[in-house]
C-alpha cells in the first residue's frame, strides 16, 4: 500500500520516517522481490527480463526489434558491462552495472517528476508546488499541535517529515529545489549529503530510549505477542531473522547508525549482487564463474529477462547501448 495518504499503514516494522518514497521501496524489498522472482518456489524468467529491460511495455518493444538489432544492441551493452575489456562479465561487473542502472532510472524518474511539479516552469520546485502536485492543495500543519484523529495525526507526522526532508535537500538560499536538490529529496539514498539526515530521522522514529541505537524490541515497533498464542506470527519471525542476520552485522543485539542505514535505505547493492549471482548461475555454461559473450548470446532470452538489461529496457535507451556511454 504505497499511496501517500496510506503511508501510515505499516506492514510489519518498516521505517516510516523517510517519506513514502522509502516506505514503498522498503515494502518492496528483498522479501517481496524474492516472491516475485520465485513465486511458489518456481523461477520466473520474465522477472529477469524486466530487471534488464524495464517492464512489460519495454519487453513488448524489445520483441518488436529485428533479431539482428536485438543482437547488436545486446552486444553493445555487454561491452559496456565488461569494465576491464577482457571479454568476460564477472559478478562484480554485473553488480556494478545493475546498480548504475537503478540509479540512472531513479534519476530519470525524478527528472520527469520535476517537470510535473514545477508548475510555473521557473526551474525550481517550491514546497507549495510540491503540495499542489501531491494533494491538489497546499497543506500546512502546525508542528506543535497534534490531531485527535489517529489516521490524520499519522499523516500529519509523515507530512512534517517530508517537509524536513525537503528543507534538508535544499542547499542554497533559494526557497525551492533545483533539479539536483529535488533528486536528493526524492532519492536521498542516492545523495551523500542526505545520509546523516536519513540516519537521524530513523533514530527519531525508532530509538525510543534515546541511546543512539535501535534494539530488536524497538525494531519491531508496537508489536506485542498475543498472550493466547504459542509463538510469534510468521511476519515477526521473518523480521527477527532479518534483524539478526541481515542488519545486526556485529551481533551485539542492536543497530548502530550504519547498520540502521542498511535497514531504512533500499539495499540496491544487495539486490544487484543477488541478481548478478543468479545470472552467472543460470548462464555460465562452463562453470568458470564468469560470462562470455557467447554464453550470454546462447542464453539471450534469460539475460534479457533480468536486472542486467533492466528487463530489456536498456535496448531501447540509447544511454545504455550507444557507443558513447
Amino acid at each position: 500500500m504505497c499511496p501517500r495518504l496510506a503511508g501510515a499503514m505499516r506492514l510489519g516494522p518498516r521505517p516510516a520516517t523517510l517519506g513514502l518514497l522509502l516506505l514503498c521501496a522498503a515494502a518492496a524489498g528483498a522479501g517481496e522481490a524474492e516472491e516475485l522472482h520465485y513465486p511458489r518456489g518456481e523461477h520466473r524468467a520474465d522477472y529477469d527480463r524486466e530487471a534488464l529491460l524495464g517492464g512489460e511495455e519495454e519487453v513488448d518493444e524489445y520483441v518488436k526489434l529485428t533479431p539482428e538489432e536485438q543482437h547488436k544492441r545486446l552486444k553493445s551493452i555487454i561491452k559496456k558491462i565488461d569494465l576491464d575489456s577482457d571479454g568476460f562479465l564477472t559478478e562484480s561487473e554485473l553488480s556494478s552495472w545493475i546498480q548504475m542502472s537503478f540509479k540512472h532510472y531513479a534519476v530519470q524518474e525524478a527528472k520527469q517528476q520535476f517537470v510535473e511539479y514545477d508548475k510555473n516552469t521557473d526551474g525550481s520546485v517550491s514546497w507549495d508546488e510540491y503540495n499542489i502536485q501531491m494533494y491538489d492543495r497546499v497543506i500546512d500543519f502546525d508542528e506543535n499541535t497534534a490531531l485527535d484523529d489517529a489516521e490524520e495525526e499519522s499523516f500529519r507526522q509523515l507530512h512534517l517529515k517530508d517537509k524536513k526532508r525537503f528543507e534538508k535537500a535544499n542547499q542554497d538560499s533559494d526557497p525551492g529545489l533545483n533539479l539536483e536538490e529535488f533528486i536528493a529529496f526524492e532519492h536521498p539514498e542516492e545523495v551523500d549529503y542526505m545520509t546523516e539526515f536519513v540516519i537521524q530521522e530513523a533514530l527519531e522514529e525508532h530509538d525510543k530510549n534515546g541511546d543512539g541505537f535501535v534494539s530488536l524490541e524497538e525494531f519491531l515497533g508496537d508489536y506485542k505477542r498475543d498472550p493466547t498464542a504459542n509463538e510469534d506470527p510468521e511476519w515477526i519471525l521473518v523480521e527477527k531473522d532479518r534483524f539478526l542476520n541481515d542488519y545486526d552485522k556485529d551481533a551485539d543485539g542492536r543497530l548502530d547508525p550504519q547498520e540502521l542505514l542498511s535497514w531504512v535505505v533500499p539495499n540496491n547493492q544487495g539486490i544487484a549482487q543477488e541478481e548478478a549471482l543468479h545470472l552467472i548461475d543460470e548462464v555460465d555454461l562452463n562453470s568458470d564463474k564468469r560470462l562470455s559473450e557467447a554464453e550470454i548470446m546462447e542464453s539471450q532470452d534469460l539475460f534479457l529477462t533480468s536486472e542486467a538489461t533492466d528487463y530489456g529496457r536498456q535496448l531501447h535507451d540509447e544511454y545504455f547501448y550507444h557507443d558513447e556511454l
